[in-house]
């Protein structure tokens, strides 16, 4: 595996190094060892899976408060998407910053969130699906989110007019 970290400490993008014959090739696509020797939480307790009909839906920015904050790591399994993750972590030089990256089936690229980031995703194609590994469980007393719009964040998403729940449009403006 390919551990690339981004300008946000202990977030990285990671691609599978593919081994590669006539036949196709063969990728390790999760390893304990290698996430520990990367200092990243090698805890899975739960996968979920994000079916998105159709091009533009706008999922987050979501992340659980503490104690149940968790890491992710993020694939796109069927279309595109641009991920987005953004620092909460107070103590953080990056505090409030964020990384995009677009992971889709044919590049194969995953994202690793940390404990303390906010995460949402916006569709590039239609019938995309999305694949999570997660630290911790989902505890909905914990569920928190941030605006995908807030200012504070500055994201420029690809799709100007979202498919985006009630909920997501409308959380409060993120203060410092």
């Amino acid at each position: 595996m390919i551990f690339t970290e981004t300008k946000l400490k202990g977030a990285f993008i990671i691609e599978p190094e593919r081994l590669e014959d006539a036949r196709g090739f063969f990728a390790r696509a999760w390893c304990q060892r290698e996430f520990a020797a990367h200092s990243l939480s090698p805890r899975v307790v739960q996968c979920n899976i994000s079916s998105n009909k159709k091009k533009g839906t706008l999922r987050g920015m979501h992340y659980q408060a503490a104690p149940c904050e968790e890491a992710k790591l993020v694939r796109c399994t069927m279309g595109a998407i641009y991920d987005v993750i953004i620092d909460l972590r107070p103590e953080s030089p990056t505090f409030t910053h964020h990384v995009a990256v677009v992971l889709t089936a044919a590049n194969r690229k995953m994202l690793y969130v940390p404990d303390g980031f906010a995460h949402g995703f916006q569709t590039l194609e239609d019938d995309s699906e999305v694949f999570y590994q997660m630290s911790e469980f989902y505890v909905a007393d914990h569920a928190r989110g941030v605006r995908w719009n807030d200012p504070a964040f500055g994201i420029q998403w690809p799709i100007a007019e979202p498919i985006i729940l009630e909920r997501d449009r409308n959380y409060p403006d993120f203060i410092l």
